[in-house]
């Protein structure tokens, strides 16, 4: 079984860990900023539906990154 660490976990002071976001929240958050770029123009996504597109992108991209090896 593969481990799926956070992504950009942080230290705190007393020597614990935060676990920051997950590698799923991360891709979300850039097909999101993709899907929003001018380039892109996409005015008919409702902010639901741009929120709700951009995890299915992630999880397509997580399991390609499983599949991989």
């Amino acid at each position: 079984m593969k481990v799926n660490p956070p992504a950009f976990p942080t230290w705190m002071i007393d020597d614990s860990m935060a676990p920051g976001m997950t590698l799923r929240d991360y891709f979300a958050a850039q097909a999101l900023t993709s899907m929003l770029s001018p380039v892109q123009n996409i005015t008919e996504n409702t902010p639901d539906v741009a929120a709700k597109l951009s995890y299915k992108f992630a999880d397509a991209m997580l399991k390609a990154r499983n599949n991989d090896g």
